[in-house]
């Protein structure tokens, strides 16, 4: 698979920096790097989960299983929520909780189907695992949330249990599409259903404001129209607008922020944008703003609008907070391949 080896050096780096946490925290006392927090002693163990936004989505084809052929470039933004690990002796119970009472607990929780997956891959019983995360990142928003708890329970308990991460992107696919991505984290290509990862250069400094609107979308409903698009496209009967795959990789590779924005597409927008004009409608007020470009991530609902600096995307969000008091606004920043969990 292209990309794999790559995938695995950065994973694999990554994993020693927590590890090598890890093993400090050994001590009876409670290491604090940044954002991450270890206590060894107790077999506890905290992590970012950064969300993610695509720069470009294309959806080829669907495939005999339902499922979609995709070619996207994914980002990991600094927007995050906190996902606290716990492993203790026990009867192999597996417990979930969030400080956000619209999150499941329990087996209805991908952060739980993350830790049941991995005990399970690696044949580990007599362990209880406690899960508590703290929610910054708004659901069924597009923007990977609950992929992004789940890669964190799998980096932590990868930590915990000293478990090198460069067999965990079977597990991870088995979990959720994007939880692979999420688990390698920074700037990639991502192709097949999303599990085939390639590393990209870090995307250019910049601000981001990530805008949701009150209501969600159905991720099943936006590919059910995507390929109704395809066909017709198929049929000669019209064109999808594509995002410039090739243009995105350039830009990142030159730095080039101005040319990333306008390279920028995502398939599934012609779906949902049709059925809430809302989403078009604050891609056009993050432009007027000052973003040079803007776009909906995933199947929706979230947008987002790149701004030249982190100072001009500040202002944006307060004026925005203003106009829309019900909708949901963040400013980030690009996660580049290190910072996720450096910060």
């Amino acid at each position: 698979m292209p990309g794999i080896s790559a995938c695995a050096i950065i994973m694999y780096t990554r994993y020693k920096k927590v590890q090598s946490a890890a093993k400090a925290a050994m001590e009876p006392r409670i290491l604090t790097k940044g954002k991450v927090r270890i206590n060894m002693k107790q077999g506890k163990i905290t992590l970012p989960a950064c969300a993610k936004i695509n720069l470009g989505l294309d959806v080829l084809r669907r495939r005999s299983n339902g499922y979609h052929d995709l070619v996207m470039v994914m980002q990991q933004v600094s927007l995050r929520d906190y996902v606290t690990v716990a492993v203790s002796e026990g009867k192999g119970e597996i417990r979930a909780a969030s400080d956000d009472p619209r999150i499941p607990a329990g087996s209805g929780n991908i952060a739980y189907k993350a830790a049941a997956a991995f005990l399970e891959a690696n044949n580990i019983s007599g362990a209880d695992v406690d899960i508590f995360i703290e929610k910054r990142i708004p659901s069924a928003a597009g923007l990977a949330g609950g992929s992004a708890d789940a890669a964190a329970v799998l980096k932590a308990l990868g930590a915990l249990f000293g478990i090198t991460p460069e067999g965990m992107g079977e597990t991870a696919l088995k979990v959720g599409a994007d939880v692979p991505f999420c688990l390698l984290g920074g700037t990639a290509l991502a192709e097949g259903v999303g599990e085939i990862l390639t590393p990209l250069p870090d995307m250019p400094a910049c601000g981001i404001v990530i805008a949701k609107p009150p209501f969600g979308v159905s991720t099943k409903d936006a590919y059910e129209g995507c390929d109704a698009l395809l066909l017709a496209e198929a049929a000669g009967e019209r064109k999808i607008a594509r995002p410039d795959t090739q243009g995105l990789k350039e830009a990142l590779a030159a730095g080039d922020l101005r040319k990333l924005c306008v390279s920028m597409g995502n398939v599934l927008a012609e779906v949902t944008e049709e059925l809430h004009p809302e989403i078009p409608a604050m891609k056009a007020e993050l432009l007027e703003l000052g973003a040079a470009g803007a776009m909906m991530s995933g199947s929706g609902p979230s947008s987002f609008g790149i701004f030249e600096n982190e100072n001009d995307a500040d202002a944006a969000v307060s004026a925005l907070k203003s106009r829309r008091p019900d909708w949901f606004f963040a400013a980030a920043r690009p996660c580049g391949s290190e910072s996720a969990e450096a910060e």
